[in-house]
């Protein structure tokens, strides 16, 4: 990248590994499914009450879920062969979408179906999701790292562009309804089964000593705990996105409700909007991922994320909502790749697996928040609750540059901030050789 210029060889780089491309169309065909589910399970619960907390509780039931199988995907990531995790993780993925349409498709749907499926996908990803991120650094190695995290969140963001619109599509055509789109879902995931099946089935490390799940995920957190740089990363991570990520369940009521426009196809249209600013980000940011300063891109594109999500809720129009939504998508990209390609570089390999499953317990916060949301929206108005919460993340976001750009200075003053530790294997290490250990890329 002479001149700090990025072609388009740089920018797919991975992509030329085969095994990383047989994880990046398996990781597709997975994140298109769910991308559907996400959308038709909001539009199904909204049919069945019309209520903004009922769609909350939905949530709540695949957040809390993912509370507990998050912890131990984490475990079994860096305990088992992370493609057997994927594969049973797709089976139970391709269950419950196959379940769903088939209830839909025989007119026997009842709401708690919809609770019992977000169980089923909650439980899926709480275990599929650190495999996944983890078995990347073992495919593609450190220094191409950012590079692969954002091909992936890429990958994600493109089919949030087809996905909703195409969910939406199905549901309104009579012929597949809201059923058959749940069963064309399901296929999707069984297609991703397929693609991993052809994943090397790469051994955990055979020195480990017997599995204690509980001592395990305790260890994690004090992993954390003693890296300040990944300790503020974690933290601010769960808070933008336990709330600021949270506008997406009010999606399908602002559209039918607040804008007045019954069709779900127009839900499946700001839907994809996200993506549109999501993928032209992703693009500009894939051959940059691995440069030092990172962490700014990072805090600059979650703080445009939050301020986005509260500008959605003064938004006077549906077309001049769909033209934040699509700032919003860009600023998640942005925050999301970023925030997990250093969070693997600031982690040894050993420990991978249980700080991806302690980084996406956010979203296991994004799904318990839903619920007291979406009664908070009841009480005191839709527009109100996502402008506050926009406001909590951007405060988060602006809380976490404040206090990195303080401890960098630290650092470059030659006065790093003290190391917390709580193994003697990781004593005498300061912030700063943490960074460095592996790679100058491993700078935040």
């Amino acid at each position: 990248m002479a001149g700090g210029r990025t072609g388009l060889k740089e920018s797919f780089a991975s992509l030329s590994l085969p095994d990383y491309r047989r994880l990046w169309w398996a990781g597709t065909f997975s994140f298109m499914a769910v991308q559907m589910q996400f959308l038709l399970r909001g539009i199904l619960a909204w049919e069945l009450t019309e209520r903004d907390g009922a769609i909350g509780l939905v949530y709540l039931v695949f957040g809390g879920t993912m509370l507990i199988a998050t912890p131990l995907g984490g475990v079994a990531a860096d305990r088992l062969p992370k493609r057997t995790v994927m594969l049973w993780s797709q089976v139970a993925l391709t269950a419950g979408a196959t379940a769903m349409g088939l209830a839909v498709v025989t007119g026997t749907e009842q709401f708690w179906m919809l609770a019992a499926a977000g169980l089923v996908q909650g439980t899926a990803f709480g275990f599929y999701g650190p495999a996944r991120v983890a078995f990347t650094t073992e495919l593609v190695g450190r220094e191409q790292l950012g590079n692969a995290i954002t091909l992936s969140l890429l990958s994600m963001n493109g089919t949030r562009v087809i996905a909703p619109s195409f969910a939406g599509a199905l549901a309104g055509i009579a012929f597949f309804g809201i059923g058959g789109a749940y069963l064309i879902a399901g296929a999707f995931s069984f297609m991703s089964f397929l693609a991993v099946l052809r994943l090397p089935n790469v051994a955990p490390t055979a020195d480990l000593p017997p599995a204690r799940p509980l001592a395990e995920i305790i260890d994690g957190v004090r992993y954390v705990r003693s890296r300040p740089h990944l300790r503020r990363l974690l933290v601010s991570s769960f808070i933008v996105i336990m709330f600021g990520f949270n506008y997406v369940v009010f999606i399908p009521a602002l559209v039918k409700d607040t804008f007045d426009l019954d069709n779900d196809g127009w839900v499946g249209l700001i839907s994809s909007a996200a993506s549109v600013g999501a993928v032209a980000v992703g693009l500009w940011l894939a051959g940059r991922a691995d440069e030092p300063g990172r962490w700014r891109v990072m805090a600059v594109t979650g703080t445009i994320f939050g301020v986005g999500v509260a500008a959605l809720a003064l938004s006077p129009t549906f077309w001049i909502a769909v033209l934040v939504v699509v700032i919003i998508g860009g600023g998640t990209t942005g925050y999301q790749s970023l925030s997990n390609a250093i969070a693997l570089n600031l982690t040894e390999p050993s420990h991978q697996g249980r700080v991806q499953s302690l980084l996406q317990l956010s979203f296991a916060g994004f799904g318990i928040a839903a619920l007291p949301l979406g009664l908070l929206a009841e009480a005191i108005g839709r527009r109100q609750t996502i402008a506050l919460m926009g406001i909590i993340a951007t405060a988060a976001m602006l809380t976490y540059a404040v206090a990195e750009r303080s401890a960098q200075d630290e650092i470059e003053a030659g006065e790093p901030e003290a190391a917390q530790t709580s193994t003697p294997a990781m004593a005498n290490r300061t912030p700063a050789t943490e960074i460095n250990s592996s790679t100058r890329s491993a700078q935040p």
